[in-house]
């Protein structure tokens, strides 16, 4: 393995920051691309490759500023972290599907493809923005550099990736560094006889208010609808978490560890919930 010759643990934090959408650059494919069920959260059923028919011809949105009154909440929580632009602008080098209706199927089915991989980045960039060791922290930034080359391939290549086999190693990495970061929290926090690894757990709709979370593990976790307000929720790990409409009112996530801008547009919070640098408080928080 090649060596980085110094630790920069501020690239990792520039690169998560950088990773926004871009609608006006995009063609309007998560309103396009994407398989939706109606449900709570989507108000129609829409096929993949079927264009909602809320999607003008400009690719902006008609009901942009009543999505949620009207069902379309889904739309809302909603984060490509640039991948739509990605596509658009760069694979098929801004050759939208409507002039180009010959180009519309495969670039419907590299938008997920694309999606995944940013995500993937997303992940890792925020990873190596931790004071993890040296041999960690090299690992991370291979592995950054194999995903960035990755979204840079041509249609047929993105198409050709098996998605699973680039998770397997990441997974493995995010876990490595989740064991650290929170291990430094908790020697921190001091002796406490409370439970760290809540991996999986079902805390749907309990009452956690106030309640000392610092540095628990809870990837994967089922939080839809619980009460964190007020919790202090540094240093937790966030993976994978399921935080439909959980109160985070007041609640400290300031160094929560893999928090997603899904994540937060799905819970309720307001301006006294403290979020990591790179995420935004949605429009729809109430004071």
């Amino acid at each position: 393995m090649s060596e980085v010759k110094k630790m920069d643990f501020t690239i990792g934090k520039k690169i998560r920051e950088s990773l926004q959408a871009d609608c006006q650059s995009c063609f309007g494919l998560c309103c396009t691309a994407l398989n939706i069920a109606a449900s709570s959260d989507f108000a129609i059923h829409k096929a993949a490759g079927t264009p909602c028919p809320n999607l003008q011809s400009d690719f902006s949105c008609q009901i942009h500023h009543k999505l949620r009154d009207q069902g379309f909440k889904g739309c809302t929580v909603f984060d490509c972290l640039g991948a739509g632009q990605k596509v658009s602008q760069t694979t098929f080098h801004g050759q939208d599907w409507r002039q180009f209706p010959e180009v519309s199927e495969k670039m419907f089915r590299v938008f997920p493809i694309m999606d995944q991989l940013y995500e993937m980045i997303a992940y890792v960039a925020e990873a190596l923005s931790y004071k993890v060791d040296s041999s960690l922290y090299n690992k991370l930034h291979l592995q950054l550099e194999q995903l960035q080359r990755a979204t840079e391939l041509e249609a047929d290549a993105l198409l050709a990736i098996d998605i699973p086999t680039f998770r397997l190693p990441v997974n493995g990495l995010l876990l490595e560094t989740s064991e650290q970061i929170r291990q430094s929290h908790i020697v921190k926090i001091g002796k406490n006889t409370r439970k760290y690894d809540n991996r999986g757990v079902d805390w749907m709709g309990k009452n956690l208010k106030g309640k000392d979370l610092r540095a628990t593990d809870l990837r994967g976790s089922y939080l839809i609808a619980a009460n964190l307000q007020n919790a202090d929720l540094r240093g937790v790990d966030f993976i994978g978490a399921d935080l439909r409409d959980a109160n985070l009112r007041g609640a400290d996530l300031s160094t929560s560890m893999f928090l997603t801008q899904m994540q937060i547009n799905s819970a309720q919070g307001n301006l006294q919930t403290k979020l990591p640098s790179h995420l935004k408080r949605p429009s729809h928080w109430v004071v």
